[in-house]
């Protein structure tokens, strides 16, 4: 169905040209009729697609919308929608934006204005850690399509064995205890990768700091606050797991995937990750890779807390849709924009993509509750959750959390934290290296 929308989208442009070169020999210009607008997606299974023709259909006719795929990892997409927009590529009509690199796109004036009409509904209408993850010095500057936020996975009966009441918050110490006297596993993501720049902004964000001080400030005045009593916990937490072998020897190399593997073996216990566990977890269940009583065992609740009593900061996740300032068609690109996160939408990618909503009406759908059965604490999850740090230099922030935090066996509570908030400062600074 989309190739044959393209083909005839193209068609149609083809024949445009033609007209409007005939009308210009006659010195009348009209404005482009049905102009194709391109949607840069991050890929998924043909979800954005089929969204796109459903968007086209209600426009009756404005404007046709086409998706153009981005390249699989965050970091390439990021590079390749930064190039194009400061080269002022024309048809940068709709970006699906990963919510830590919208600062570096907004700073330098890259992004088209946000409509306050737009802005309106919005901000009615998204859960609140989306929407921080929407925001550049107090301003929106993208709109949210969908939101992520990780839980706490765990065995019911590794839990019960452990004497924990999974109704009540739980801290990341209870969890460290449990697994030593259960001699089982925590399933945590210890790569070096954006994976543990997640990891350690939950951390520092669930003890009360945030990462950097003061987002906006230019590179040579930007200070971060890992070298603080929430910064040194984290370190603590993650060195602990790491020196007592808690999270399994391949710790270090262990992504999103691997720790749902060790949280769905022999030695599971309790697991930090995505909601997309619980439907890859349910498909092995059901074809046999896993025993099929296995679903039955797991529970989740929200995030663990750094320190007791104190809140717990869920990880951000999502994409947001932003809009190229040099695209030819900004309102039709907003309107499109307005169609594609609606409420109905974004139910409808959650249930195709598993893709949680950012519109809190979305997880009133009964398909969405059946499928996603622990939708209602995603969704509360997201209220809570925090945004990595918000900065133009986000990249060069989040790589020397990862030289610095990896492996995670190597963290010492006492140097780590202070050593890397010099060297981000250094970096910064341009004193040194990533």
């Amino acid at each position: 169905m989309r190739q044959i929308r393209s083909r005839a989208a193209r068609g149609a442009s083809l024949a445009s040209v033609a007209a409007v070169g005939a009308l210009l020999m006659a010195g009348c210009a009209p404005a482009e009729e049905n102009p194709t607008l391109t949607w840069y997606t991050n890929p998924d299974d043909g979800g954005q697609a089929e969204i796109a023709e459903i968007c086209t259909d209600a426009a009756g006719g404005r404007y046709t919308i086409q998706t153009s795929m981005l390249p699989n990892d965050a970091a390439s997409q990021r590079e390749q929608l930064t190039r194009r927009l400061a080269a002022g590529d024309t048809s940068m009509d709709i970006m699906s934006l990963d919510p830590p690199f919208i600062p570096e796109l907004a700073e330098p004036g890259f992004l088209a204005p946000v409509p306050q009409d737009v802005q309106e509904h919005a901000k009615a209408n998204t859960l609140e850690g989306a929407l921080a993850g929407a925001m550049w010095k107090d301003e929106m500057v993208s709109v949210p399509f969908w939101a992520n936020t990780q839980l706490l996975w765990y065995r019911k009966s590794v839990a019960e064995e452990a004497g924990l009441d999974m109704s009540q918050p739980v801290t990341w110490d209870q969890l460290i205890e449990a697994a030593r006297q259960t001699d089982t596993e925590l399933g945590v993501q210890g790569n070096r990768a954006e994976s543990m720049t997640v990891w350690v902004n939950a951390l520092v964000e669930g003890g009360g700091e945030s990462i950097i001080a003061d987002p906006a400030a230019p590179a040579d005045e930007v200070q971060t606050n890992l070298d603080s009593e929430a910064g040194r916990k984290a370190a603590e937490i993650i060195s602990t797991i790491g020196r007592e072998g808690l999270g399994s020897a391949g710790l270090p190399t262990q992504a999103e995937n691997e720790s749902m593997l060790l949280f769905q073996g022999d030695t599971g216990s309790f697991m930090v990750n995505w909601p997309f566990v619980w439907p890859a977890t349910l498909k092995s269940a059901e074809s046999g890779a896993l025993p099929a009583d296995l679903p039955e065992d797991i529970g989740w609740a929200m995030y663990p807390q750094t320190m007791e009593g104190q809140e717990a900061a869920p990880p951000l996740g999502g994409i947001n849709l932003g809009v190229g300032a040099k695209s030819a068609h900004q309102d039709l690109a907003y309107d499109a924009i307005s169609c594609i996160t609606s409420a109905e939408n974004q139910a409808l990618y959650f249930k195709g993509n598993g893709n949680p909503a950012a519109d809190p009406k979305a997880y009133e759908d009964p398909e969405v509750l059946e499928q996603y059965p622990m939708a209602p604490l995603v969704r509360d999850s997201l209220d809570q959750a925090a945004p990595r740090p918000q900065t133009p230099y986000y990249n060069e922030v989040s790589t020397a959390i990862q030289l610095s935090f990896t492996p995670p066996s190597a963290v010492d509570p006492a140097t780590t934290p202070a050593a890397t908030d010099q060297f981000i400062e250094e970096v910064l600074r341009g004193e040194r290296l990533l």
